[in-house]
């Protein structure tokens, strides 16, 4: 009990559940703004990968942090377009679709991973290849430049749902996209837009992992966090800030998974922490959630 008291009221287990949790969030914000255009997207595991792949490659490439983000945010919408197209154009099963961009993307990566380091691996990132930290503040607020920009997106995507017209037009063709599109609003160009902005903040996330938290790129590093933002996103009840109260839990569950490892608590256990707390989280304390009208249902223009 008193181990637990301590880790619980260290500041490194705080400033670890904000990072987790601004990492939870990028991708959960995403898949917030697709679910709210119509689309649903499951696909935010396979996006963060690539964009996690992304980012270390072209960063190691052309000796630029800046280059190796943008490269993730490109990397992860080219696989929201993949899906958005699937859904869109082609009206394929939205979670169909999402399960094969999550499976293609750990297929695709481990066999470049291969084939361009030979089966080495990549070496770690000095720090001067990694996202710069924002010093001069209380421990729990030292991090790195992308979790201030989450911040930034999460009052952002507030805003832009909730107070103004083009957040408007985004939640009418969420839940009545026959409606919307009588009132002269284009349902294929929201819908596309949505899904590929949700795919670059997954891109975005990837790039968090593995230049600021973990400095390297391994196999499968992701690891279900994909999975949990989705989580996430149906327990804030497919709002920005309902979603951010979620990430914080989880990225909670995921900081006391690592921080108790120094305890003498069997790892194996404690890695299953975070997801224990979203079954638990999801069965036991959300309850039913509504999400828009016609998510997950495609919509063909002038059939109505």
């Amino acid at each position: 009990m008193d181990v637990l008291l301590r880790v619980l009221t260290s500041g490194d287990l705080w400033q670890a559940t904000l990072q987790f949790g601004a990492l939870l969030l990028l991708p959960a914000l995403g898949g917030v703004i697709s679910e709210r255009s119509g689309v649903v997207n499951i696909a935010m595991e396979g996006m963060m990968l690539t964009g996690a792949y992304a980012a270390v490659m072209m960063t190691l490439a052309t000796q630029n942090v800046l280059i190796g983000v943008i490269s993730a945010m490109i990397a992860g919408g080219l696989m929201a377009l993949i899906h958005a197209v699937a859904s869109i154009n082609f009206k394929a099963n939205q979670i169909v679709s999402g399960i094969a961009i999550n499976i293609g993307a750990l297929g695709l990566t481990n066999y470049l991973l291969i084939v361009q380091t030979a089966g080495q691996g990549v070496p770690g990132l000095p720090a001067s290849l990694r996202l710069p930290s924002v010093g001069g503040l209380p421990l729990v607020l030292q991090q790195n430049v992308i979790f201030y920009i989450a911040i930034l997106v999460l009052i952002g995507m507030h805003f832009l749902l909730f107070r103004t017209n083009i957040g408007l037009r985004i939640r009418a063709v969420g839940e009545n996209p026959e409606a919307a599109d009588t009132a002269g609003i284009h349902v294929r160009a929201i819908r596309y837009s949505c899904v590929i902005a949700g795919g670059m903040l997954s891109g975005l996330a990837g790039s968090f992992l593995s230049l600021g938290i973990a400095g390297v790129f391994n196999a499968n590093m992701t690891a279900g966090a994909g999975f949990i933002a989705l989580a996430a996103m149906i327990f804030g009840k497919y709002t920005p800030v309902g979603t951010a109260i979620a990430c914080l839990i989880f990225g909670l569950g995921q900081a006391l998974s690592v921080r108790l490892q120094d305890t003498g608590m069997s790892p194996n256990l404690l890695n299953m922490l975070p997801y224990i707390l979203t079954i638990v989280a999801l069965v036991g304390l959300v309850g039913r959630t509504t999400p828009p009208a016609a998510s997950g249902v495609p919509y063909e223009p002038g059939s109505e």
